[in-house]
């Protein structure tokens, strides 16, 4: 009889906890939903359910490393009563270093998965020795950067938790409050953490549906569930308009879906990382800019990290998974497919502060 994995007892755990909420709205699917089927928020400017944070280089703070998104993470950290869950690439914080080793010396419970690359920071030498710490030694990246807070809020994006990340780089940091959403992320987390399964070990999965307050969010964990082919699912259901900001861009199949959408009509634009487009191998800006695709590269101090779709102004595509095929083949990564027009509008609003500034 094949093993049950922490991983499908958590998802079973969450299906019988959104079947006892049904009042609230909430629903899960473990099958990938087409385009069509995503339902949009019955409130168009609702934010009542999400908190979304992007950092910001040219801001006259920046040069302090203080009042960031971190900022923001660590007071959230501060108030946990039970556990804190991180599955981080890097850490060199001090705001978040604190806010974990002050939760673990009052009695939370803090525990920690992290890229064993990056253990040459002293920071995370001061977790390890204090708190301990799960390193990924694999051949992909831990590249996820996720925390799990109380079993009832969720932190993600595209930001690592250092100070480029957090004050020199272009960056999302999400916070979703939501039991469901936490338990599903705490599956994955289990699954590296206790049953130190990483990378092309872990065991293949749909993906996940559910809704937060009537807010459509699907859920997809690299190289488990399938995370590319959803991509080129989105844009390949793109009517009218489709922004992309990439860090790294090396996937043809998206790069195809992108010109095809771009075909039919779609308006397409995109901004890449400068320095990306100088170093990948096998990157698509070539590519797309032979065909005229209408793209440029990042012209601000740092690196846009973003790793953004934002499909006709109601699709967001958000997380950790560069458009790339180590993302999609080695790395673990989590990616969030949220349907909210508040959403895109805020992620839009960073896509054209972006986009003017890039050349």
């Amino acid at each position: 009889m094949k093993e049950i994995t922490s991983r499908q007892i958590l998802y079973f755990v969450a299906l019988a906890l959104l079947m006892g909420l049904a009042a609230c709205a909430p629903s899960t699917n473990t099958n990938q939903a087409p385009v069509e089927t995503v339902e949009l928020p019955p409130t168009e400017g609702s934010l009542d359910w999400i908190d979304i944070y992007f950092s910001e280089p040219e801001a006259a703070n920046a040069d302090s490393y203080r009042g960031g998104p971190d900022a923001e993470l660590a007071a959230a950290i501060d108030t946990a009563q039970q556990s804190v869950d991180v599955a981080i690439h890097d850490l060199n914080l001090w705001s978040i270093r604190d806010a974990l080793l002050d939760a673990e010396r009052r009695g939370v419970r803090v525990r920690i998965v992290v890229e064993s690359s990056n253990m040459d920071r002293g920071e995370l030498q001061e977790l390890a020795d204090e708190i301990g710490l799960v390193e990924d030694f694999g051949e992909g990246r831990m590249h996820n950067k996720f925390v799990v807070i109380d079993g009832q809020e969720v932190w993600t994006g595209s930001m690592n938790f250092t100070t480029t990340g957090a004050y020199r780089n272009r960056n999302h940091l999400l916070r979703i409050e939501s039991e469901a959403l936490a338990i599903v992320y705490l599956a994955e987390f289990e699954e590296m953490y206790s049953d130190q399964e990483f990378g092309a070990q872990s065991p293949a999965g749909p993906g996940f549906l559910t809704t937060v307050l009537g807010h459509s969010l699907e859920v997809y964990f690299s190289p488990d569930d399938g995370t590319l082919e959803r991509l080129v699912e989105l844009v390949n259901g793109a009517q009218d308009e489709l922004l992309f900001m990439t860090f790294s861009f090396t996937a043809d199949e998206l790069a195809e879906a992108i010109l095809e959408a771009e075909a039919r009509g779609v308006m397409v634009r995109g901004v890449f990382e400068g320095s990306q487009v100088a170093s990948n191998t096998g990157g698509e800006w070539g590519y797309l800019d032979s065909q005229n695709l209408n793209i440029r590269q990042d012209g601000q101090r740092g690196e846009m990290h973003h790793k953004v779709l934002i499909i006709d102004g109601q699709i967001v595509v958000a997380g950790s998974y560069n458009f790339s095929r180590s993302a999609e083949e080695r790395n673990d990564e989590n990616t969030l497919v949220i349907a909210s027009h508040a959403v895109a509008e805020l992620f839009v609003a960073e896509f054209e502060e972006i986009w003017e500034l890039a050349e």
